[in-house]
């Protein structure tokens, strides 16, 4: 089949299902169960012939010989075996259940799968495939996945500033379905000067990440093995464990990551009456700053942990972690000591999934311990103010972030020029501010925009009224999320 039929088709099947209520989540569920099974089947086959670990009777053909309710049956089963097991296999089948309830569909579905030959398909066509569905399974609002997907454009800028070398460790705590890891592979496998070594290096030791819940992570290893990370039979490099909980000793050369939002971290419990309850979850770290129950600022603790002293990080994190005092304002300094902060990316609203977000990207160099402070000054680029855009309408695209990936210089980032300047260019974007100068702002403040809001002057001239109307909504729930987060305090 050529690769618009294959596209086609699988994006067709996806609308039958949706009429039947499946949602592009459950359906790529089931579309990477499939897959999986199909892989495994080519694999052992010539000219690979590698045994995964299916246990007899629960493979392929076994699908592909039951009809009707005899396959509906078999096919809930197998996905129990399945997520029994261990390794690969078991991460990608551990809490597995069927969601398509018409056995004549899912007859479709396995019979669609089994035209292609998955294997040998090539990973840009698969990659594309899948990467369009969780794209559209993020955008479905309902089922919450948004979360966990990053917009494209913004991963490929901090990939492409901080351009990762080959033959070094990159991790993401908190990984979702694996968005930077893509990036950064396509960024080191574009790079034609690679020997044997480093491809091998790239394929199976370069990525490591963390995700805990088990969907999202399946999503995850499945994304990563159809862009050609990993090995169908391998270990996986995504652990299900809480990357918070305590240092798992991993040290790595460059973290890329966009941490959950929601600043507090909560476990549930069961009380004394049988209820469900959720109880503040402060993780107590020798190696953290500050001990705080701000999920955020507990992330950040984390990633500079697991960074080498000559590890590098961009990290996107909201605004509260800019302004916020207590252990806030201690999680600032110390980075500000121990690190080099020497880029801030704030960002504008309307480009995450999760509504009433405003948040910015921490670019930082680990350094050897020091009696001075490791940062000398800290470039702002300021792509919020005046700035619009829109999920649907005007989605953030890569063309966009060009001009700040140019003041970041990433061939020589010390050699950078102000764009800004006090009376020949106050409109300017980019300005860089002293040690001296953020030490000396309330709280240690990285919370720093000098750019006027044109539509609070410029009454002739003000955005869409859609653009309006996304910006109010987005301050609103904004606005909604800080008092829950009160009530919570005060509960």
């Amino acid at each position: 089949m050529s690769t618009h039929a294959i596209v086609s088709k699988v994006w067709s099947f996806c609308t039958t299902l949706r009429d039947d209520g499946v949602s592009y989540g459950d359906y790529l569920e089931q579309l990477t169960y499939l897959i999986f099974l199909k892989m495994v089947d080519e694999y052992a086959r010539p000219p690979f012939v590698r045994a995964i670990g299916i246990p007899a009777g629960y493979d392929w053909e076994s699908l592909k010989s039951k009809r009707g309710a005899e396959l509906e049956v078999h096919y809930v089963t197998l996905l129990r075996v399945l997520g029994g097991t261990t390794g690969m296999l078991g991460q990608i089948f551990t809490k597995a259940q069927n969601k398509i309830q018409d056995p004549a569909k899912l007859s479709r579905l396995i019979s669609m799968i089994d035209e292609t030959r998955w294997v040998t398909l090539g990973a840009d066509v698969k990659g594309d495939i899948y990467e369009g569905l969780l794209e559209k399974n993020a955008e479905d609002t309902k089922s919450g996945a948004g979360q966990y997907f990053t917009p494209r454009a913004l991963i490929r800028t901090m990939v492409d500033c901080v351009r990762p070398e080959p033959s070094k460790t990159i991790a993401d705590p908190a990984c979702g379905t694996g968005g930077f890891f893509l990036a950064a592979y396509d960024f080191l496998a574009g790079n034609p000067a690679l020997t044997k070594d480093q491809k091998v290096f790239l394929k199976n030791e370069t990525f490591y990440g963390n995700e805990i819940v088990a969907s999202t992570r399946r999503l995850c290893l499945m994304n990563m093995l159809l862009h050609n990370i990993g090995e169908i039979d391998g270990n996986s490099s995504i652990s299900p464990n809480d990357a918070l909980i305590a240092d798992g000793g991993l040290r790595v050369d460059y973290v890329l990551a966009n941490p959950p939002f929601g600043r507090k971290s909560s476990m549930s419990f069961t009380n004394a009456e049988g209820e469900q309850e959720k109880d503040e979850l402060t993780y107590n770290r020798q190696d953290f700053w500050a001990t705080t129950s701000n999920k955020q600022l507990n992330f950040l603790q984390h990633i500079h942990s697991m960074l080498k002293t000559t590890g590098r990080a961009a990290v996107v994190l909201p605004d509260n972690v800019l302004f916020e005092g207590g252990a806030g304002e201690v999680v600032r300094q110390k980075l500000l000591e121990t690190t080099e902060l020497h880029t801030v990316l704030r960002l504008p609203t309307g480009i995450f999934y999760a509504q009433g977000v405003k948040a910015n990207v921490l670019f930082f160099d680990n350094r050897s311990a020091s009696k001075n402070a490791q940062t000398k000054e800290v470039w702002f680029y300021d792509y919020r103010t005046n700035i619009h855009h829109t999920l649907k309408k005007k989605p953030l695209r890569f063309e966009d972030m060009q001009d700040f990936i140019t003041c970041y210089n990433p061939q020589n980032r010390n050699e950078r020029t102000e764009t800004w300047h006090e009376t020949a260019n106050p409109e300017g974007r980019w300005r860089k501010f002293s040690l001296e100068q953020i030490f000396a702002r309330d709280k240690t403040s990285l919370d720093i925009f000098w750019l006027k809001d044109k539509s609070l002057f410029d009454l002739e001239n003000l955005p869409e009224p859609d653009d309006l109307a996304d910006e109010i909504i987005e301050n609103i729930e904004a606005g909604l999320g800080s008092f829950r987060e009160i009530l919570k305090g005060l509960g």
